[in-house]
């Protein structure tokens, strides 16, 4: 294959650093990677060059690439409505919105539908504090929850601290055991640990002012942190115990990602606001949205809720999220990445971690998973950012793209990823963890 961009990869490099600003970036140095197009687990660029597609590109391409009933989905509706008002009804947006319902818990029968995971969040945030009265809401520091004003602040990562202009917001330590905050030595004292570390932080900041725990069900970009047995559902104890709203943040680990429609489906616990976005429709069109149960919908049953967006429920998303989810169902994409997971993917995770030192711990569920990657097994101390840029090269070079995050390679392939496809990526990513070992060694 070609290893040399063409003329038309060239174009697009050349007008994307003369008229693109790139988000999270310092805009001098960008060299971003030019993609053409995909198909499934794969994209490629012009020159023909093609990767599997490890990232998902923001874990968020569930279905795969160019699904063609949700493409088909999309040119129907521009066909028949390209737009509607969000005050009017529109066939297709009660569709999707039924849809989603019917993949929730009892009781959630309503869908306020927003532009993306951030506005999502934005709303979530604003229905508790409207419902409870109260102002705060609490957030772990090891989260991401969006690029909007609420959002960002709820965030706790690096990217919060030069954007904290919403006010009302605490941040405390979730469970993470492998850097455990609470020296804990087992999953069952993290879980006890950070309840009570929780508990205190509630009791120290006034139950009374506290309107909202936003937390995503299994954290993303921060590390794909998956929570210990009992630690959701002793959350939402708490919550009950003292009338706080739980909001559980599904944009990323929702619809397929981790083996199960909704990732809190597998951890015995009830959140009272959903937000999702990405895999509800794999972003082929932006949309997201809020999942309310009917006790807060009712809130503003008499009472007008102070939010709205020229977008919410834009047809084109509408159609695509009713075409995701159908083909989803359909062709048992969820239990590909259940099954994939457990039997595929996850083992031979496992394996690279047992003959790679550089690989510290594996986690993950279904296609969400993560390689913690240190440069010391004993210390637990991160590989550098200069390791992991040299990683990511080799790995583009070996014709996977991947998702990497701080000393992490987050392995999050389309929920229609093959065991084939699986067994190339594993091949790709043993020889890159090879390179990788002998050089951190010497």
């Amino acid at each position: 294959m070609p290893s040399e961009p063409n003329a038309q990869d060239l174009l697009a490099l050349r007008l994307d650093r003369a008229h693109v600003f790139h988000s999270w970036s310092a805009q001098g140095s960008l060299a971003p990677l030019v993609l053409a197009g995909g198909l499934g687990s794969e994209v490629w660029d012009d020159a023909g060059r093609r990767y599997l597609d490890f990232s998902s590109q923001l874990v968020n391409v569930n279905i795969g690439h160019q699904h063609p009933r949700v493409v088909e989905a999309i040119r129907a509706q521009a066909e028949a409505m390209t737009t509607v008002a969000p005050g009017h009804a529109h066939l297709v947006r009660g569709q999707a919105a039924r849809a989603i319902a019917a993949l929730a818990p009892d009781g959630m029968r309503k869908v306020f539908f927003t532009n993306g995971g951030a506005d999502a969040n934005e709303n979530a945030m604003r229905m508790a504090r409207l419902h409870t009265g109260r102002d705060k809401v609490l957030s772990t520091y090891r989260s991401y929850h969006g690029n909007t004003g609420a959002a960002i602040v709820a965030t706790g990562d690096w990217r919060r601290v030069p954007n904290e202009f919403a006010r009302g917001h605490v941040h405390f330590f979730g469970p993470y055991l492998y850097r455990t905050e609470f020296w804990a030595t087992s999953p069952e004292q993290e879980t006890e640990r950070a309840l009570y570390h929780l508990h205190r932080v509630i009791e120290a900041e006034g139950p009374a002012s506290i309107a909202a725990i936003l937390l995503e069900t299994v954290v993303g970009t921060g590390g794909v942190l998956v929570p210990p047995p009992g630690y959701l559902p002793g959350v939402r104890a708490l919550a009950d115990r003292y009338g706080i709203v739980l909001i559980l943040d599904e944009v990323m680990a929702g619809f397929g990602r981790t083996g199960s429609w909704f990732a809190f489906d597998q951890f015995d616990v009830v959140p009272d606001l959903v937000t999702f976005a990405k895999g509800v429709n794999s972003g082929y069109v932006p949309t997201g949205g809020v999942l309310i149960s009917d006790e807060i919908a009712a809130t503003f049953d008499e009472r007008v809720f102070p939010g709205g967006l020229t977008y919410s429920g834009h047809p084109l998303a509408m159609a695509s999220i009713v075409a995701t989810l159908d083909a989803m169902d359909s062709e048992g994409i969820v239990e590909n990445a259940a099954r994939i997971g457990a039997t595929v993917l996850g083992p031979g995770l496992a394996e690279l971690a047992e003959r790679h030192p550089v690989v510290g711990e594996v986690r993950g569920l279904g296609v969400f998973w993560a390689l913690e990657l240190v440069a010391d097994a004993t210390t637990r101390e991160p590989v550098s950012a200069a390791v992991m840029g040299r990683l990511k090269s080799d790995l583009l070079g070996r014709g996977l793209l991947p998702f990497l995050a701080d000393n992490r390679i987050h392995v999050v392939p389309p929920c229609v990823v093959t065991q084939d496809e699986v067994q190339r990526a594993l091949h790709i990513y043993d020889e890159a963890l090879t390179t990788l070992d002998k050089e951190i060694s010497t």
